[in-house]
C-alpha cells in the first residue's frame, strides 16, 4: 500500500469526502487534495429535497464532516475551485485558474447536473433546479403559504419537493409526461400509490403532458402546457433528471458510456485513475453489468471503496442500489435493481390501500429489488432475497404471514 504521494480528488461530494476519510483511516500519510467547484464544504443532499425544504433539519446537518475536520487530518479542502483538464501522461490536474496539480492516483466523484428544460422562457427569474445547497435555499424561499409552485417532472425529487411544499401551504401543480409519477421506474400498481398520495394531499397533477412555454416578464408567471392549459407559477422547479458530469474523462480519452465506465473495484481504464459516485458506471460483480446509481448510498460507501481500491486493496463493490424517500407520512426503502424491460411479475405483500406493505419485482421467480412502504426492520432480508440466485414460491412471497427468512426457493 502507498504511504505517500499526492492523491487528487475532483468533486467535493459525498462520495469524495468519505473517499479522503478513508484514505486516512486506511493509515495513508501522503498528500490528499480534493477540489470542488462550489462554496461549501462536502454535505449530503438528500436533505435538500426533504429536511431542509421542510424545515425538519438544522442547516447545519447537511455536512459531512466538522469545518475544521479537513485540516485536522490533513486534507486540502479546494471550494470554489474548478477542474478544467487532466492531462494522464503528465499525470496533472489542470485548474481553472491556471495551476496544475500533480497526482499519483486519482479520483473522478464530479457528480451530475440537472438537465434543463427545452422550453422557451426556462432562463427566466424564478425557473430553479435543484441539485446544491444553494439551490435548495432557494427552493425553499420559494415555498411560502399560498404560493403557486409548477413542478416539470414527478420523480423522486420532484415528488419530495412537491410534498415540501404542500407542507408548507403552497399549491402545487406537477407536469409529467408520463401517465403516473414514476411510472418507469415503479410500473402502473405502485406509481398509483403515490399519484394518490399526493393527490391526497392536494396536489394537482397533470399527466401525458409537456411544456410548451414558460412566461413572464423576466420573472416567471405561468406555464403554458401543450394543450393549451395555463398554469398560473410563482415559482418553476424542474426535476427532469440528470446527466453525470463525465467532461473530463471524455476529454482525457477515456471511456464513457452514461457515466464514466470503471470496473468493480471502480478503476477507470487509466489503472491510476478511479471514478465513483453519481458519474460512475460500475460493473457490479452480484448483478453482472454495469449500473450507474444517483443514489445517496452510492456515494457513501462507493467512496470508500475507490479509495481502498486506490491504496491497491483488493476490492469488489458489490453494494446493492439503495434509496429512500420520506413524503408527508410516507416512508419508504427500495433495495435492487429492476431495470425496464426484466421485470415480468410484481408482487405486493400487506396492505396497498393503507400504504402499509412490501412491493417485490421479480422475473423467473426471482427476486431482482424490493421496496418496504411504512414497514420497517426488513431491509436485510429483501437484500438476501436479491442476492439469492435461486427463486422463491411467489404465493408465499406475498403472504404476510410467512416471514421473509423463511423462504426458500422452489
Amino acid at each position: 500500500m502507498p504511504k505517500n504521494g499526492t492523491f487528487v480528488i475532483v468533486g467535493a461530494g459525498l462520495a469524495g469526502a468519505r473517499a479522503a476519510q478513508t484514505l486516512r483511516e486506511e493509515g495513508f500519510d501522503g498528500g490528499v487534495v480534493m477540489i470542488g467547484d462550489e462554496p461549501d464544504r462536502p454535505y449530503e443532499r438528500p436533505p435538500l429535497s426533504k429536511g431542509l425544504l421542510t424545515g425538519g433539519a438544522e442547516p447545519g446537518s447537511v455536512f459531512v464532516h466538522d469545518a475544521g475536520w479537513y485540516a485536522e487530518h490533513g486534507v486540502d479542502l479546494r471550494t470554489d475551485t474548478r477542474a478544467v483538464a487532466v492531462d494522464r501522461a503528465a499525470r496533472e490536474v489542470r485548474l481553472a485558474d491556471g495551476r496544475h496539480l500533480r497526482y499519483d492516483k486519482l479520483l473522478l466523484a464530479t457528480g451530475a447536473t440537472p438537465r434543463d428544460l427545452a422550453a422557451p422562457g426556462a432562463g427566466l427569474a424564478g425557473v430553479l433546479r435543484l441539485r446544491t445547497l444553494a439551490d435548495s435555499r432557494r427552493i425553499g424561499a420559494a415555498l411560502v403559504e399560498g404560493a403557486h409552485l409548477v413542478i416539470v417532472g414527478a420523480g423522486w425529487i420532484g415528488l419530495e419537493v412537491a410534498a415540501a411544499a404542500r407542507q408548507r401551504g403552497a399549491t402545487v401543480d406537477v407536469v409529467e409526461t408520463a401517465a403516473l409519477p414514476l411510472r418507469r421506474v415503479l410500473g402502473d400498481e405502485i406509481a398509483r400509490v403515490f399519484a394518490d398520495l399526493h393527490r391526497d394531499h392536494g396536489v394537482t397533477f397533470h399527466f401525458d403532458a409537456e411544456v410548451r412555454e414558460i412566461r413572464g416578464a423576466g420573472r416567471v408567471s405561468s406555464v403554458l402546457l401543450a394543450d393549451g392549459t395555463e398554469l398560473r407559477a410563482d415559482a418553476v422547479v424542474v426535476a427532469v433528471g440528470v446527466r453525470p458530469n463525465t467532461e473530463l474523462a471524455t476529454d482525457a480519452g477515456l471511456p464513457v458510456d452514461n457515466g464514466i465506465v470503471v470496473d468493480a473495484a471502480l478503476r477507470t481504464a487509466d489503472p491510476d485513475i478511479h471514478a465513483a459516485g453519481d458519474v460512475a458506471n460500475a460493473y457490479h460483480p452480484l448483478l453482472r453489468r454495469h449500473v450507474r446509481v444517483e443514489h445517496w448510498a452510492n456515494a457513501l460507501h462507493g467512496g470508500p471503496a475507490a479509495a481502498r481500491a486506490m491504496l491497491g486493496q483488493p476490492v469488489s463493490y458489490d453494494d446493492l442500489p439503495y434509496f429512500y424517500t420520506d413524503q408527508y407520512d410516507l416512508g419508504m426503502e427500495y433495495v435492487g435493481h429492476a431495470p425496464p424491460g426484466a421485470v415480468d411479475r410484481v408482487v405486493v405483500r400487506g396492505d396497498v390501500a393503507k400504504r402499509e406493505f412490501i412491493a417485490f419485482w421479480t422475473a423467473g421467480g426471482r427476486v431482482l429489488a424490493g421496496m418496504n412502504v411504512n414497514v420497517w426492520d426488513v431491509v436485510p432480508s429483501i437484500r438476501r432475497l436479491v442476492t439469492s440466485p435461486d427463486p422463491v414460491d411467489l404465493d408465499r412471497l406475498a403472504d404476510p404471514g410467512v416471514p421473509l427468512d423463511a423462504l426458500r426457493s422452489g
